[in-house]
């Protein structure tokens, strides 16, 4: 009946147009429903795009993503997909990973999003509205830069070898946490001015031994960026604060360690 009524109600108003019984009515035309004000979207007309082009988004990720000590030290990698609203004003919300990672990788992952440029806010039906978005963020080892080693024990009485590489029971860890260490490295950091007249930053990747004490010795750079980079990552290493050492059976040891020393301008 419902339906019977619709198509009796259109037919009568055909009528009446074609009869000129009201010009104005004659001249209504159905209109698209403009999108709601605070609704979310997750497919749209014209979808939303980072400032500067996805290109120069893409490089500002790989440019600024650190890898979490805590990670590197339990070879934990993968893909962190991060979900975050843009809203109409071109800012980012709701930055979570969906699903999670891991706890480290997770953090990293969504500071590396919230720190990230504006977006183009997305386009539905004629207006700007909030769209989801989602972008895998992958956290990769590379080959020789797997952030840890085994530690190094000495050998048991009685043993003509020397010492042995065993996996330590507490990995050695920054004093205050990755993020404070890497905190420590920003405002610590001098840039060379070569580097700066050249526009040029990204990761140097260093290697160091953690001893029993805590101090980082023996620091050598195995991936270089040059113009100066690569000496003031050896400088901040050499002269960056004690760490808490690694242990094993309670006792502490050596660990080495790779981390990278992240340049941005």
């Amino acid at each position: 009946m419902p339906l019977l009524r619709t198509v009796c109600r259109l037919s009568l108003f055909l009528l009446v147009s074609a009869a000129g019984f009201s010009s104005a009515q004659a001249q209504q035309k159905l209109t698209i429903p403009k999108p709601e004000a605070d609704e979310i979207y997750d497919t749209v007309g014209q979808p939303a795009v980072p400032v500067g082009g996805v290109e120069a988004y893409a490089q500002y990720l790989a440019d600024n993503q650190r890898y979490p000590t805590a990670a590197l030290q339990r070879r934990v990698q993968g893909t962190a997909p991060v979900t975050f609203v843009v809203e109409k004003s071109g800012v980012i919300s709701n930055v979570a990973v969906t699903p999670p990672l891991d706890p480290a990788l997770d953090q990293e992952a969504v500071r590396l999003i919230k720190g990230g440029p504006k977006w183009t806010p997305a386009q539905h039906r004629g207006a700007k509205v909030r769209q989801r978005v989602t972008v895998p963020i992958a956290f990769a080892i590379p080959a020789d830069e797997s952030g840890t080693s085994a530690a190094t024990a000495p050998a048991g009485p009685g043993s003509s070898s020397g010492p042995t590489l065993v996996k330590p029971d507490e990995p050695a860890r920054p004093v205050g946490g990755t993020e404070a260490f890497f905190t420590w490295i920003q405002e610590n950091q001098k840039y060379p001015t070569l580097a700066r007249q050249r526009k040029i930053q990204g990761r140097v990747m260093m290697e160091f031994v953690v001893e029993k004490d805590g101090s980082l010795v023996e620091p050598k750079i195995i991936k270089r960026l040059g113009s100066g980079l690569d000496e003031e990552a050896l400088r901040l290493i050499k002269t960056a604060p004690k760490w808490t050492p690694a242990r094993y059976k309670g006792q502490p040891m050596k660990q080495k360690m790779v981390l990278p020393v992240v340049f941005q301008l």
